[in-house]
């Protein structure tokens, strides 16, 4: 999904989310670091109990186990290997990944299967699956993945169709989609939903058509009033574009309580939403409300989804900040965030000054993509302008520098966590949800897998990378309040039980029962 190019009505931008790996800044693997709920009458740490770890739990059902200091939610594991992981029965969405480079676990029992029980070849030395399938030719290898393909479940035909075509071997990648295309529906469950969409973008890859598929997808956009249906349909379903709004909202109140001239520099403004719930609050400050600046940094794709350009917003927003008596002014910066100078922004002495990255940073190219490095210029930029508050929201996932298989695995085993999430919001048959998922979620999957270089907009870190790079360009972490947890619990209470916040180095985390997705921060 786009969270810079999609929009929602009345409501939130729309956002996208992603799960916890290691949180290791250095780390370009996809080592995946997991949740670890328990029930409460296992024996385990809880981050009340776990002695100077510095974690906060916010009225969770189930505790959070933890014995790393990388991530609020994972096992213990090593920086450079990874031990094998054991998780709670409520995580149904595939395999962990483990081994001494992060294989996982599905191709191993690929390799009994091919091998059989008897075979002399020692699995737990092995560190891929060219490895543990170890034969005198990749013919002879593919032959055998061939030979058990109607057996194999579509998750292990994900993997085998992408270990294929990283290996060159086109006519077995071929025949793994051809059984693989048998076995997928985007009606059916949500592993089967997702390797529908996943199995075009290995299709896309093969055939060295990512980046035109992924230029048509753009260029065949639904009309502006389907797209806000299909946003307005993910808003209701999933928490994601909440807890982006919600938690910035409250960060930049209480940042700006003070204040009585206020500047809001918003990096992905899309319907302006956002702001409008800003506005009715800062209505209602003793001593009268403070006047209200906003500046909003917008793209073709959101002014597509709107119907119309930035003054669409600025007019909503007007009205809404007249009729809470809020003096209030709206700027456009009719433009994508990578291409923001400073004259784009309208500073003004004497105002304090917010910053807004809602899920918008990832789409910048940095230093793997072009020497311009576009992602920390912006970063060093907005520093430059010393603002009283820079709010982050970011999936949590490591997609941006990864090579193809383990950025594959970590889609596979992110996207799976969300369409489980989004399948609990609505019945499996919802033709709603389906346009959904094909129009706001297709897209992404394709880029991330069949698509390199300039052309992969879709470039995710963890946590810890964002905290280097803010932390680099001159800015020091705001811990987050207790305010902000509290807002998101209570955001929560209007889905599944299955979502979870905890805290971790000044980061609130969102995860989907074991897996975090999105993490939500402060800088100053």
């Amino acid at each position: 999904m786009q969270a810079s190019q999609r929009p929602m009505e009345k409501v939130e931008q729309y956002y996208s989310p992603y799960y916890v790996f290691n949180n290791n800044s250095n780390d370009t693997s996809s080592s995946g670091t997991q949740f670890s709920f328990q029930s409460q009458n296992e024996q385990f740490f809880t981050l009340d109990s776990l002695p100077a770890a510095g974690y906060v739990i916010y009225d969770s059902p189930p505790a959070v186990s933890v014995s790393s200091n990388w991530s609020p939610f994972s096992p213990q594991y090593s920086q450079s290997t990874i031990s094998d992981q054991h998780h709670s029965s409520d995580n149904t969405y595939g395999s962990p990944l483990s081994g001494c480079s992060g294989v996982d676990g599905v191709l191993s029992e690929m390799a009994n299967k091919l091998l059989g029980p008897e075979s002399d070849i020692d699995d737990s030395s092995s560190c891929s699956f060219n490895d543990v399938v170890s034969e005198p030719s990749s013919l002879t290898k593919w032959n055998r993945v061939l030979e058990i393909a109607s057996s194999l479940d579509v998750k292990e035909l994900l993997l085998a169709c992408a270990e294929a075509v990283s290996d060159a071997y086109f006519p077995a990648a071929e025949v793994l989609m051809n059984v693989l295309e048998q076995k997928v529906s985007i009606s059916g469950e949500p592993m089967q939903r997702l390797s529908a969409y996943m199995l075009e973008g290995i299709r896309a890859r093969l055939f060295s058509s990512g980046s035109i598929i992924y230029k048509k997808l753009k260029c065949k956009e639904p009309t502006n009033s389907e797209l806000l249906s299909y946003m307005q349909v993910l808003y209701h379903i999933c928490p994601y574009y909440k807890f982006a709004y919600t938690s910035a909202n409250v960060v930049i109140d209480e940042a700006m309580t003070n204040e009585n001239r206020i500047h809001i520099i918003d990096f992905q403004i899309a319907q302006g939403s956002q702001w409008m719930f800003l506005i009715q609050s800062l209505a209602r400050r003793p001593g009268g409300p403070p006047s209200v600046r906003i500046t909003g940094v917008d793209d073709s794709q959101s002014a597509h989804a709107r119907g119309g350009g930035l003054q669409l917003v600025g007019e909503k927003l007007a009205k809404v900040a007249e009729s809470c008596r809020v003096p209030f002014e709206f700027n456009a910066a009719a433009i994508s965030g990578s291409e923001v100078e400073l004259e784009n922004l309208y500073i003004r002495h004497g105002e304090a000054l917010a910053v807004n990255f809602p899920y918008i940073l990832h789409h910048m190219p940095d230093e793997s993509v072009s020497t311009v490095n576009h992602r920390d210029r912006l970063l060093r930029l907005v520093k430059s302008l010393s603002p009283k508050i820079v709010t982050l929201v970011e999936q949590e996932s490591n997609t941006n520098t990864a090579a193809f298989i383990p950025r594959f695995r970590e889609t596979l085993d992110y996207y799976t966590a969300m369409f489980e999430s989004i399948d609990a919001g609505r019945p499996r048959d919802d033709k709603q949800r389906i346009s959904a998922e094909e129009h706001c979620v297709a897209r992404d999957v394709v880029n991330i897998i069949a698509c390199e270089g300039a052309d992969r907009v879709e470039r995710h870190e963890l946590f810890g990378k964002w905290s280097m790079r803010l932390k680099m360009a001159g800015f020091t972490p705001c811990p987050l309040s207790q305010s902000v947890g509290e807002a998101i619990n209570d955001m929560l209470k209007d889905y599944s039980s299955n979502y979870r916040i905890a805290e971790n180095k000044g980061a609130l985390y969102l995860g989907w029962k074991n897996r975090a997705l999105a993490t939500t921060s402060a800088w100053r």
